[in-house]
């Protein structure tokens, strides 16, 4: 993927997440945050939790989509020319029928060398499962099986949908206590009690502080994620069997 089309996608995809934060905002009759006596906790903690989670939520939104784009996967079906293909497919078909899904998901091939499968999409229904080619040039059929069936488990579960609730609330806080403890440092740094708190040394503080706290947050949203990678291991083992 060319720089152009790196950015473009990043560009596009922030601007939604402005676009979707700023209108939310509106409609919500919430303007600022900073007001003649300080903060308004409530404004802001209802701009951190629209701005954390219309991030984590547009991401989701688009992650087929990017995933697809970035990656170059093909998409296959039952009717592939190659057999290995139609393996996939059919596996993944029966997989998705065990675990109660109402629709199959996608399935896809992507050109890496690396041994790696993954499922990603927006919901249980507008879902994909991927693999590298060096997983399938590399596993036998009973190995692939297992691993297809731990992706088809993290579909079922709805763990798509559920890291993006929790990383949404972790940028949430993020946010609000960055901007809480960088004006506090901003109030405390002015000279006097006239003088007008440094706006530059509060947006200072709060681009370390979001990176520090942000951190700190993704040890908690990997903990979550460490959870759910059991439970999708304890899945494929219900599915697929626990030898394989």
């Amino acid at each position: 993927m060319n720089t152009f089309k790196r950015f473009s996608l990043f560009f596009a995809t922030n601007i939604a997440i402005i676009v979707a934060a700023s209108i939310v905002l509106n409609l919500l009759g919430v303007r600022g945050y900073l007001t003649a006596q300080g903060i308004n906790y409530q404004a802001l903690l209802v701009i951190s939790f629209v701005w954390g989670m219309a991030g984590a939520f547009i991401s989701l939104l688009l992650s087929k989509k990017i995933t697809k784009w970035t990656l170059k996967i093909k998409i296959i079906d039952r009717n592939h020319l190659d057999p290995q293909a139609r393996m996939l497919v059919n596996m993944v078909e029966r997989l998705a029928s065990k675990a109660g899904l109402s629709k199959m998901p996608e399935v896809g091939i992507y050109d890496s060398p690396e041994i790696n499968a993954f499922a990603t999409g927006p919901s249980k229904n507008n879902s994909l499962v991927a693999f590298s080619t060096g997983i399938i040039a590399q596993m036998s059929q009973e190995e692939l099986e297992g691993v297809a069936a731990h992706e088809v488990s993290h579909i079922a579960n709805g763990d798509m949908v559920t890291m993006t609730l929790i990383q949404g609330i972790m940028n949430a806080f993020v946010i609000f206590l960055a901007k809480v403890f960088s004006w506090a440092v901003a109030q405390f740094m002015r000279g006097d009690e006239d003088e007008q708190p440094s706006y530059f040394v509060a947006f200072a503080v709060e681009i370390v502080l979001q990176i520090v706290f942000g951190i700190l947050a993704s040890i908690i949203v990997n903990w979550f994620s460490r959870q759910r990678e059991f439970r999708a291991d304890s899945g494929s083992a219900s599915l697929a069997g626990r030898e394989k």
